[in-house]
Formats: C-alpha cells, sequence, structure tokens
C-alpha cells in the first residue's frame, strides 16, 4: 500500500484512464471507477507498489458515487480527479429525456456529490488535490450537442467559485479545460458522422499529463492545446450567436 491515494473517475478509457496512468507513475493508490468493467485498465495499472480497486459504478446516481466513496475505506485522498461526462449530440428537441437528465446527472449532480463528500475531509485534513475535468465547450454555446456545453459552462463556473471558497485552506483546486479529444466520447454520443467527430483531436495522453503536471503545481486552471487557448480567447469576444452557428456547422448531423 502507498502513502498517498488518489480517486480517478471515468477512468475505463481516454482522458481518465490517462490521469490513473499519471497518478499510478508517481506512486498513488488508486479507487478508479467507471460505470462499466475496467479488467483492462487494471492490468494497464498494476505497478508494483501500489493497489488499484476498481469500482463499477453509476455515477450519475448519489448510490454510485456512495460506492466509489465506501471504496475509499477510513482513508482520505489526496487527489480526487473528477473526470467523468456523458453527452449526447443531435437535436435537443429529439433526444429522450432520460439521455439528457442522465448527462445532467452524471456531468453536475454526481461531481458535485463527489467533490463535496471527498473535499470535506482535504479541508478537515487541510491538505489535498482537486482536478475538475470542464472543457473549452463550456465557453461555446452548443447546438446540437446542447445539453453537453452547458453542463460544461456550470463546471467550468462552478470550479472557479469553490476555488474561492477554499482559499484560506492547503486545498488547491485545478480546472482542466481540454477541447476535442481522440476518445470514445464521439462514439458514444453518437457524433461520429459530425466535423467535431471527424477533425483532428488531441492526444487523451497529452491532456491528461497537462491537467496532472498543473494539479501537482496547484495551478488554478489550464487549457490544453494552443489551438484550444486560442478558441477560448476568441469565445471572449465573438458574440454567442456567431460562436453558436460556428458550432451548428460542427454539430449538426450530417443528412
Amino acid at each position: 500500500m502507498a502513502e498517498k491515494l488518489a480517486i480517478v473517475t471515468g477512468a475505463s478509457s481516454g482522458i481518465g484512464l490517462e490521469l490513473a496512468r499519471c497518478a499510478a507513475g508517481d506512486g498513488y493508490d488508486l479507487v478508479i471507477a467507471a460505470n462499466e468493467p475496467m479488467h483492462e485498465a487494471v492490468a494497464e495499472l498494476g505497478i508494483e507498489g501500489i493497489t488499484v480497486t476498481p469500482v463499477e459504478c453509476d455515477l450519475a446516481t448519489f448510490e454510485g458515487v456512495d460506492q466509489l466513496i465506501a471504496a475509499c475505506g477510513d482513508r482520505v485522498p489526496d487527489i480526487v480527479c473528477a473526470n467523468a461526462g456523458n453527452a449526447m449530440g443531435g437535436a435537443f428537441l429529439d433526444v429522450e429525456v432520460g439521455d439528457w437528465t442522465y448527462s445532467i446527472n452524471t456531468n453536475i449532480t454526481g461531481t458535485l456529490y463527489l467533490l463535496q463528500n471527498v473535499v470535506r475531509g482535504m479541508v478537515k485534513r487541510d491538505r489535498g488535490k482537486v482536478l475538475i475535468t470542464g472543457s473549452i465547450a463550456g465557453y461555446i454555446p452548443g447546438p446540437f450537442n446542447a445539453v453537453y456545453n452547458a453542463t460544461k459552462a456550470f463546471i467550468d463556473n462552478f470550479a472557479d467559485a469553490l476555488r474561492n471558497e477554499l482559499k484560506e485552506s492547503d486545498v488547491t483546486l485545478t480546472l482542466l479545460m481540454p477541447g476535442a479529444t481522440d476518445t470514445e466520447f464521439f462514439a458514444r454520443a453518437e457524433m461520429e458522422d459530425t466535423g467535431l467527430g471527424q477533425n483532428a483531436k488531441a492526444d487523451p495522453a497529452k491532456v491528461a499529463q497537462d491537467g496532472w503536471k498543473a494539479v501537482q503545481a496547484g495551478r488554478d486552471r489550464i487549457v490544453s492545446g494552443l489551438f484550444n487557448k486560442a478558441q477560448v480567447a476568441a469565445a471572449g469576444v465573438t458574440p454567442a450567436p456567431v460562436m453558436a452557428e460556428i458550432h451548428r456547422h460542427l454539430a449538426e448531423p450530417k443528412e
């Protein structure tokens, strides 16, 4: 058993798995969570001297998050990487209620419930690090992925607010904001036939490394990738209707 413990959600693949690799490489025990089996992830993360505890649970529910927290036993994590996310592309009026509420519950409700419970322990101990995976999508109105972009706007804003609340403690909070990344996101969101799904994407390992370095340094936020930094800058001066039209061309399903 290692001295340090990390929680990583959404760790079955993509950015989450890469964050777990970063943690394992730095000698953290791991509690990793996803809503699907993680046999391959556990095998890849098995490094001598650390323990890897996989928790297959539904992070959109309080019960699922409680299951994850219980897996930590009496240990307060040294770092929590709140990375789990869900999206469903298509016109909002055509998306099933169960699909868009599941996205909100995964991206917002489950994430906040996890953070509230874990960060309380960190503050009581007066030590800990938090990494939240937001997105540059939070700066962009997202036609044909409207709920996802809106949830990331919430998360980006929430992270900045919570960081301020924690400033009197030795608990740091870092917001990781990637752009389009080469993960299973677009297949799961049924957006592979869109411009976003077909355009070049960032390497999830590079995104995770950017986030890991930033959280270890106690930085407030990191936008991963020069192009994404430019997009955030452009979003700050471009009218919302223009940004929405640009996103529409990238996200609207092809006929």
